[in-house]
């Protein structure tokens, strides 16, 4: 026992760090779970590289406790098992530190988004160096001081303040989350941070109380094997709560790995359950189509937007048609329901609105900023300007283009047949089913085969 207290490779140590790599699979898995099972199109924003930075932090801890603490047994001493770059730099800035400053960021978002109604006024690549600050000026002085034995242990006198830090990290997360807990979620971003914080807290009381051992007794053989047990374990605990659900993204939360229901959302709006939000039914009424007709009144007919909007793609520039759609899914949640209006309203900002955004819109860069710095995202108004502007380049790039194309045509010639057959049943009474069955995309009503795709398009496509 002694001998593999210092030296390290004791059995339970073994067992700590199978818990841990079982522990950090279970979060890759649960990262990458939607992007390649849901196909989920990856964001450019925080919501994408915030929970990257925290699977990163997860593995700095888990891997700097493991070399920190001695628990593989090496059988000489090299330069890259400096107990600074481990026990101080990757358990601390890098590690715990990052891991709890991502947590804050998420939190800080929620708070800024439902009660401020506005977007961060930092963005949270400057947001989070100022974080991660005191952690980083905590590891200097260490270093300097070469706080550190042989063992890579530090003495009361440091320990104590390093723990004060930790301390303060995880008060501030809670502080921040007490400041949102009013808002009424429509994902449960509260409820699963509250829970994240308190599995968190658990954990780390008894984590800094090992480590306060640890640090201390190193004289006491059994109390180092038990010690540093724990630490691995509850950290491995630590990074699973803290990684329990990303509250940037609440469209990933309803097809995580703990979604029970069997119900699939494939867009925002379906999400919020915003009425006749998704593909088309069967059900779709139907109407004549009058080309003469202004293009933003055709567009409020779903068939006709998705033959349109299958068109735009075909050219390469579906993104205007795309934000149309959703910009008029946003125009139906009620103004008094602001939470919804808020979520809608930060799913097409991301989505479209941000500079390098999966779908960037054209449009100018005074209304870019007007919806960037509105100082409230549930305002009815908030996309009047852009989407006058999208319109405009409808009209000169893609609407006189459409006429002639086939898949103008095919709409047509699918609104007929339903139409006379809708006709036919009402006459007759007969059980007539339209030829249009069913629905294999949410871009694409009619299931266009590669062929359609060379219809003609405009020659300007800028959207």
């Amino acid at each position: 026992m002694a001998s593999c207290a210092v030296e390290g490779g004791c059995p339970s140590d073994y067992v700590a760090i199978a818990i841990s790599i079982v522990s950090f699979v279970v979060l890759l898995l649960w990262s990458i779970f939607p992007f390649l099972v849901h196909k989920v199109p990856r964001t450019t924003g925080s919501g994408f590289w915030i929970p990257v930075i925290q699977v990163v932090a997860s593995f700095n801890l888990l891997l700097s406790l493991v070399m920190s603490f001695n628990i593989l047994k090496f059988e000489e001493r090299h330069w890259w098992r400096s107990c600074y770059a481990w026990a101080v730099w990757g358990e601390g800035p890098l590690g715990f530190g990052l891991l709890l400053s991502c947590r804050i960021i998420q939190a800080s978002q929620l708070y800024f988004i439902f009660v401020k109604r506005r977007l961060p006024l930092i963005r949270s690549y400057f947001f989070l160096p100022l974080i991660l600050l005191p952690w980083i000026a905590g590891a200097a002085v260490i270093q300097l001081k070469k706080a550190l034995s042989n063992r890579c242990h530090m003495g009361v006198q440091w320990t104590i303040p390093f723990v004060c830090l930790h301390t303060l990290y995880v008060a501030t997360l809670v502080g921040v989350t007490a400041a949102v807990h009013h808002i009424e979620f429509r994902f449960d971003e509260l409820r699963d941070l509250w829970r994240g914080i308190l599995v968190s807290a658990v954990s780390i009381v008894v984590w800094v109380t090992a480590y306060i051992l640890n640090e201390i007794h190193d004289n006491i053989s059994w109390l180092q094997v038990a010690s540093r047990f724990l630490l691995l374990v509850l950290a491995s605990i630590l990074v699973l709560a803290f990684f329990s659900i990303s509250s940037s993204q609440p469209l990933l939360s309803q097809i995580s790995l703990r979604r029970r229901e069997s119900r699939e959302f494939r867009t925002m709006g379906q999400a919020l359950g915003i009425p006749d939000s998704g593909v088309l039914a069967q059900s779709e009424p139907i109407s004549r189509v009058d080309p003469s007709e202004p293009l933003d009144k055709l567009l409020l007919n779903k068939r006709f937007r998705q033959s349109f909007m299958a068109f735009a793609d075909s050219c390469l520039a579906g993104e205007s048609v795309h934000f149309f759609d959703e910009v008029h899914e946003h125009s139906k949640i009620p103004e008094d329901d602001c939470v919804r209006r808020i979520y809608m309203a930060r799913h097409i900002i991301e989505k479209y609105i941000v500079a390098g955004a999966a779908m960037e819109v054209n449009i100018s860069h005074r209304s870019r900023q007007e919806i960037l710095s509105t100082s409230n995202l549930a305002r009815p108004d908030l996309f009047h300007n852009a989407l006058n502007e999208i319109m405009q380049l409808m009209k000169t790039n893609l609407a006189k283009d459409f006429w002639s194309s086939l898949f103008f045509l095919k709409f047509r010639e699918e609104s007929n047949m339903r139409s006379n057959g809708y006709e036919l049943e009402e006459m007759t009474g007969w059980n007539f089913s339209p030829r249009l069955s069913s629905v294999h995309g949410t871009d694409d009503p009619f299931h266009q085969d590669h062929l359609l795709k060379s219809s003609s398009c405009c020659n300007d496509t800028d959207s």
